[in-house]
Formats: C-alpha cells, sequence, structure tokens
C-alpha cells in the first residue's frame, strides 16, 4: 500500500476483527473526528510572498484531549497527517496514556528559511490553528520542529490568550515549563524496548550487528544508546546518503560531524551506501527511525535483518510484514516501540499542570516502566491471538478505545 493511511487502517481493521471489537467503533474510527486544512499567509524577508498550507488532525479523543506531532516537511499530506493521528490514538492507548490522537504540521521546507521566516511561520500556525488549550489539543514537535519551535508555539498562544499556560503545548524546553528527558526519550524508550525484545527472541543485543536508517533525534539517539552498551553498529543514513563500516561506526564522532555540518555528508570514516542498501545489509537488529513506507513489497524480501524494531512511524507496508513474517522476521511495532516521547509528554503536561518538576532519574524510570509494560501487554495479547506483536499492540489499545467510546453513548 502506498498510502500510509490506508496501512494504518489495516492494522486497524485485522486487530478489530480479531478482537471482535464493536462494528460501530470500528466505524466510528475509520476516519478522523475533526481536520483542519488551513493556510499560513507570509510574507518573506525579501519581500515576496508566499502561502503554507497546514494540517491538524484529531482522529479520537475518547480517552483524552488529543495531544502531539506538528511536522514541517516539504512533502507533508493531508494523507499522512491522518494515518498519523490515528497512530497516535493507539500509541497513547496501548501506553496507558490519558489520551487522544492528534498530528499536523506544514508543508514547508524549514532549511530553506531564515530563522526570522521560520519564527514568523511558525507563530503564524499558532494563530491561524487557534488552539483551545491543554484540555482539548496539545501540539507537539516532530520531524522538522524542536525546542525552538516549541517556546515560540508556547509563547505566541500565551501572547494570544493573555495567560501562561505551558501545558498547552509540548515538547518544549525545561526552562518553558517542559521536562528534562524529552529530546532523549523516543531513542530511550526504543532503547528499553529494543533489550526487551532481543532477550525474549535470544538475540544477544550487546553482540549484534545493528543498522539505523534514519540519523536524526530519534536515530542518533538510539544508535548512541545502543553504541555506549557496546553494540556494533554498522549502518547509519541520514537524507544525504548511507555509511556502513563492518567493524563498527564511531557514532559520537558521526554526531559530532552532524553537528557541525547538519548532515552526514562528506563524512570519511565509512564507506558509501545507498539508502536501498543499507536496508538490505546483513544484520541481527535493522531500525528503520526516518519515514513511513520504507519497507515495502518492493523491497521485503531483501531484508537481511533477524528482528526489526521500528523507530519510525509506519515504515513498514502491511505487504512487506507480510513477507517479512514467511521469512521469520519479527517486527517490533512503532505504536510500542517508539512511544517513549508520548509518555514523556504526558510527564510534561503533569509537571506544567501542578508546577512541580521532576529530575531525569524520576523521568527515566518511569519512562521504562511504563512503555515496557506497554510491550508486554502487546507481547502477550499477541501470543493470546497467535497473530504480529503488531496486531497485538493495536488489539490492547482498541480495546480501551471501544470501551471508552462505547461507555460516553457515542456508539
Amino acid at each position: 500500500m502506498d498510502s500510509v493511511f490506508a496501512s494504518a487502517l489495516d492494522s486497524l481493521n485485522k486487530a478489530g476483527k480479531l478482537a471482535e471489537i464493536n462494528p460501530r467503533v470500528m466505524e466510528l474510527l475509520s476516519r478522523p473526528k475533526r481536520i483542519m486544512d488551513f493556510s499560513i499567509p507570509m510574507k518573506m524577508d525579501d519581500g515576496s510572498f508566499k502561502l503554507f498550507t497546514a494540517y491538524r488532525v484529531h482522529y479520537n479523543d475518547a480517552l483524552g484531549p488529543t495531544r502531539d506531532g506538528t511536522r514541517f516537511v516539504p512533502d507533508l499530506t493531508l494523507d499522512e497527517a491522518k494515518a498519523l493521528a490515528l497512530f497516535m490514538t493507539i500509541k497513547h492507548a496501548v501506553s496507558g496514556v490519558p489520551a487522544g490522537g492528534g498530528k499536523g504540521g506544514v508543508k514547508v521546507d524549514p532549511s530553506k528559511l531564515s530563522d526570522w521566516e521560520l519564527e514568523r511561520m511558525t507563530r503564524g500556525f499558532i494563530r491561524n490553528l487557534k488552539p483551545k488549550g491543554p484540555k482539548i489539543d496539545i501540539p507537539g514537535a516532530d520531524i522538522g520542529t524542536d525546542y525552538r519551535t516549541q517556546s515560540w508555539m508556547l509563547d505566541e498562544y500565551e501572547q494570544i490568550t493573555g495567560e501562561h499556560n505551558p501545558p498547552a503545548i509540548n515538547d518544549k524546553p525545561a526552562i518553558m515549563g517542559g521536562t528534562v528527558g524529552s529530546a532523549e526519550a523516543t531513542g530511550l524508550g526504543i532503547f528499553y524496548v529494543t533489550k526487551a525484545a532481543c532477550a525474549d527472541n535470544d538475540l544477544d543485543l550487546e553482540n549484534a550487528k545493528v543498522v539505523v536508517q534514519g540519523f536524526g533525534q530519534v536515530g542518533a539517539t538510539i544508535a548512541r544508546y545502543l553504541y555506549d552498551m557496546g553494540t556494533k553498529i554498522i549502518a547509519v543514513s541520514d537524507v544525504s546518503g548511507g555509511f556502513y563500516n563492518e567493524d563498527g561506526l564511531d557514532i559520537p564522532a558521526m554526531q559530532a560531524y552532524v553537528a557541525e555540518n547538519r548532515v552526514l555528508e562528506g563524512y570519511k570514516d565509512a564507506e558509501t551506501v545507498s539508502n536501498k542498501e543499507l536496508l538490505e545489509l546483513n544484520c541481527d537488529l535493522l531500525i528503520p527511525a526516518a519515514v513511513q513506507n520504507v519497507i515495502n513489497k518492493n523491497n521485503a524480501d531483501q531484508i537481511n535483518a533477524t528482528m526489526i524494531v521500528e523507530a519510525a512511524n509506519g515504515p513498514t507496508t502491511p505487504e512487506a510484514e507480510d513477507i517479512l513474517k514467511e521469512k521469520g522476521i519479527k517486527v517490533i511495532p512503532d505504536v510500542v516501540a517508539n512511544a517513549g516521547g508520548a509518555i514523556v509528554c504526558h510527564y510534561e503536561r503533569i509537571q506544567g499542570i501542578t508546577d512541580d518538576y521532576w529530575t531525569i532519574d524520576k523521568v527515566e524510570n518511569k519512562l521504562e516502566n511504563q512503555i515496557l509494560t506497554a510491550y508486554r501487554a502487546a507481547r502477550d495479547t499477541a501470543n493470546e491471538f497467535n497473530t504480529t506483536p503488531r496486531l497485538g499492540a493495536w488489539i490492547v489499545a482498541l480495546r480501551k478505545v471501544a470501551k471508552a467510546v462505547e461507555m460516553r453513548g457515542w456508539v
């Protein structure tokens, strides 16, 4: 399936059928509750005018206010925003976070904007979105957004409303009412899940060969955690291409190179490979940490990993997963593996509301316990239904969402 939303609906429908979820609930979940499609008009630094397309999708809020995810990417589509909002609905539910799923962003290449243009566009996103506050919808960060953009979003919201309200925006720095550990949360959560999944499947992680596709915030973080425990990272990639060393890459050196040069292009201490070649390398563990649909029907048969841990959202299509299952390759699904960011956003909201801020040890200990509880629930449910870890996770989530929908009297 080329459509990531179609892939998400495939998982939804398969899990719903297996678990015999109320058909009315399934019909309700077949489309988002609310879609915002709007424009951001802006004067550029050179005096020219541009109109940017923006989206925000509230998929379902039976369990609580919609939260998270704002992408600034040049190829953003409404289909993608809908899929990501559905993934977030499932991710919150399976992780025990009392929230619904929200996602959105702007169709823009932020690298083509000056700092001043980026700030104006970010503030324009909030003004035109007209957010209703932390009891309704809380935008967070995603690809192309970071501490700076989230700080601008919060400031713009507070300028509009005339009140300080830190929980109105997620993924902001601690000085703005955020939480320590938020930048590393998704990568650290993946690390915890990866260790547990390897132990369950008799895969020696410390002596494993690992490939990480994507070297942004998430990919670089999980690569560094694995590197620090002694795991051999034989290949990584970013938008500039793939980099390979059979004897293992120096991840701290690569992080330092990216900090100075923004991308890995030009890095000398590794062989260059294409992203296609990187995905097909012989390895114990493959971690797709970039974008959706990178493992599909055209390359799944060429995947040579023992296990895949999905750090990105929707990196494996349904057709590809069928092929991987036939090959005996286990896939640890995105809605569990990369839920660390969503979980820590929940902690951020708690701290912002109570004005009681936690230590990094408390954040990390709570994250480890909560994400591993979700992983084990998905694993055990998959065993109960004799199905894949992905459908196990979706069943756990759908049971919770369905019960909330029914108790509310929506169906």
